[in-house]
């Protein structure tokens, strides 16, 4: 009998937060959640993101302490978010807001080894969920993610919260919670290792249930259907990345928003409307391999998107008037050596890039 050598040990994964809690005004439960961590909480977030928790934790017996509302994961606020946990000591963290926000905190309580607990505001993204925070630089352009030891503590999705944000943010939760399907489908490659199998399956699962009651979920906000989709974009969306590891998450899609983040035309737009338009593009680069299957999905998508109002072109996304030399630089920092993009089965060259960009609604497959 052979034994599995410490160097042959498969990467650990960090699959979802301890406990999830949902329901309609479920986060009045925080504080006795938190209790059992000690009598001192930070909280990070937004200037609207903290309001709301101050309403619920107004009467706690906790100690809350408030960190300076931030915008971005950016290392100038996780220097001074350090610092404040280093003055204040406390406990446990409570990262409550969007995306952003949410990347910061957990980042925060992974280097300083606390629990933390998370609170979306919106159905935008699955950052409550992972073990994963991206980081931007002082301008909002994506710099580096980094991988956490494990997933959140305790995850709180109140979906009267949730339902008071914007419609656009669901929206847009939508276009980063599909791209699960078409990105790990293709990082997976043809891997026959179970949790891998499995987690592409939920991503498959996913894209269908989105398919089925987007449309619906968004005219009826806090409906049983819209709390399914927001069950989707915020939860399951996140245990795919979970139980599939490195092997299912972004490729193309995201190397395409997160190139498109060094444009400042591009800060007024959120993330999963970034990373809907690239899943178009990605479409477009395997059409250029004669993928006549990758034809097909773009059609179906580009429909859905106009169901939905998703983004499927540059004009768009507001930059009909961009110039070739700024899409010249996009296309070259998507291809960068580090770049997720090369996650594709093939090689691919900022001038595909280029073309796969102005071309996403094209009728027809093209040969570059």
């Amino acid at each position: 009998m052979s034994d599995i050598s410490t160097a042959e040990a498969l990467p650990i994964l960090a699959i979802a937060p301890a406990q999830l809690l949902r329901g309609n005004g479920i986060l009045s439960q925080l504080p006795q959640y938190l209790s059992r961590y000690g009598s001192k909480a930070l909280v990070i977030g937004g200037k609207t993101a903290n309001q709301v928790t101050a309403s619920y934790l107004q009467n706690s017996e906790l100690e809350i302490i408030y960190a300076e509302a931030i915008a971005d994961c950016s290392d100038a606020n996780l220097t001074m978010l350090r610092q404040v946990v280093q003055q204040e000591k406390p406990n446990v963290i409570i990262g409550i807001g969007g995306g952003k926000a949410l990347d910061t905190a957990k980042l925060i309580a992974h280097q300083h080894k606390l629990p933390i607990a998370t609170v979306p505001t919106t159905g935008a993204t699955c950052a409550a969920w992972t073990a994963l925070s991206n980081v931007y630089d002082a301008h909002g352009a994506f710099r580096y993610d980094v991988t956490l030891a494990c997933c959140p503590d305790l995850m709180i999705v109140d979906y009267e919260v949730i339902a008071s944000a914007p419609k656009r943010t669901l929206v847009s939760g939508i276009g980063d919670a599909i791209a699960k399907w078409y990105e790990s489908s293709v990082s997976s490659g043809s891997s026959d290792k179970t949790m891998v199998i499995a987690a592409v399956q939920e991503a498959r699962i996913l894209r269908d249930i989105l398919f089925q009651k987007s449309a619906e979920a968004i005219a009826n906000p806090n409906s049983q259907v819209w709390r399914e989709v927001v069950d989707a974009t915020v939860c399951l969306a996140g245990a795919i990345g979970g139980i599939g590891g490195a092997n299912c998450r972004t490729v193309a899609a995201h190397a395409v928003h997160n190139a498109l983040t060094h444009l400042p035309q591009t800060h007024n737009l959120l993330h999963g409307e970034k990373v809907a338009y690239g899943i178009l593009v990605q479409l477009r680069l395997e059409e250029f391999q004669g993928n006549q299957l990758a034809t097909s999905s773009r059609h179906q998508l580009l429909k859905f998107y106009q169901e939905v109002g998703l983004p499927t072109s540059l004009a768009d996304l507001g930059l009909s008037q961009i110039t070739i030399a700024d899409l010249e630089q996009i296309a070259a920092i998507a291809c960068q050596p580090d770049s997720d993009i090369h996650r594709l089965p093939f090689n691919v060259s900022p001038s595909q890039v280029l073309a796969a960009m102005v071309s996403t609604t094209s009728p027809i497959s093209v040969s570059v």
